[in-house]
């Protein structure tokens, strides 16, 4: 399998080699790659459990107009 990197990736890769926390590449590749799995896992879960949230919950009496108003507003404020 072939990989390409960014300059920054590949000098980020280098430095945590250097660190002495890994031996080589592949395994910091290894290591990121773990963490992607249980990011990615997470933000599903919890995307899934907002969802749930939504469907069990008592319906808006707020039209999608008013929900998005309400948004841009929030924004123009901050």
């Amino acid at each position: 399998m072939n990989v390409s990197f960014t300059k920054k990736q590949e000098e980020y890769i280098s430095n945590q080699i250097e660190s002495g926390d890994f031996q080589n590449a592949s395994e910091v590749v290894r290591d990121a790659l773990r963490l992607h799995e249980v990011y990615r896992h997470r933000v599903i879960q919890d995307l899934k459990a907002e969802i749930e949230k939504g469907w069990n919950d008592k319906s808006s009496s707020r039209s999608v107009k008013d929900i998005i108003q309400a948004k841009k507003n929030k924004i123009n404020n901050v």
